[in-house]
């Protein structure tokens, strides 16, 4: 099976039916896409395909249709995303384990809306879990990247 994976093309060998986390983080060694729950209800997961959020962990490698995006290719070169640098800016990350589908998550949204209001952030993000509770850093994050131009 071929995949466009963070912009470079991979061969994998997959039954179609595999979940696209475990073709991601065993057949392709990409392991920022967490496994949390199993069943697409906290977004550790999440990963971008053709820049529209899925949960990696439902999405059968095989219905991929589209590049796929993870957190490893989000920056370029040296420069992180502007997603990635307000996360560090506003010190977000606590135990980090869903940093990843919540970035990820962040940039779909910054994609689609340039400046997003507390309301829609919290919308496109309500589906993303954090254990630790750092849900108004993940906001302050969300403004600092838009008024950073990463926004639409």
């Amino acid at each position: 099976m071929r995949l466009t994976v963070d912009g470079r093309p991979i061969e994998i060998d997959a039954e179609p039916d595999m979940p696209l986390l475990w073709a991601l983080r065993d057949l392709a060694g990409i392991t920022g896409p967490k496994f949390g729950c199993g069943i697409a209800a906290c977004g550790a997961c999440t990963v971008l395909v053709d820049g529209q959020p899925v949960r990696a962990c439902v999405m059968p490698v095989g219905a991929v249709e589209g590049a796929v995006t993870t957190i490893e290719g989000l920056a370029e070169g040296d420069a992180l995303h502007p997603v990635q640098q307000a996360w560090l800016d506003e010190q977000v990350a606590q135990c980090g384990y869903c940093q990843a589908g919540q970035i990820m998550s962040a940039v779909a949204l910054l994609a689609e809306i340039a400046d997003p209001s507390d309301e829609e952030i919290d919308a496109a993000m309500g589906g993303n879990l954090c254990r630790c509770g750092t849900y108004p850093r993940i906001r302050a994050a969300i403004r600092r990247a838009a008024r950073d131009g990463a926004g639409a």
